[in-house]
């Protein structure tokens, strides 16, 4: 099981459909700091029906965007 499956499970239960996120309120919701690893596994998300959209070094943020079925 990934490290990453707290914050899968928190951005399915969201209900929304295009999200940001900054790397601070998703290190409170994992409990740690993202890393490299964290390129590795993002496209475990798909399988919660979401897709990592841009990430921004400069402003520390990840956009979240939901799958069109």
């Amino acid at each position: 099981m990934s490290k990453y499956v707290p914050l899968w499970k928190w951005i399915k239960e969201n209900h929304t459909d295009n999200f940001k996120l900054t790397h601070a309120e998703i290190e409170k919701i994992l409990g740690f700091s993202i890393d490299h690893s964290f390129l590795t596994c993002k496209k475990e998300l798909l399988e919660y029906g979401f897709k990592v959209g841009k990430i921004s070094m400069k402003e520390k943020t990840v956009v979240f965007e939901r799958i069109k079925k």
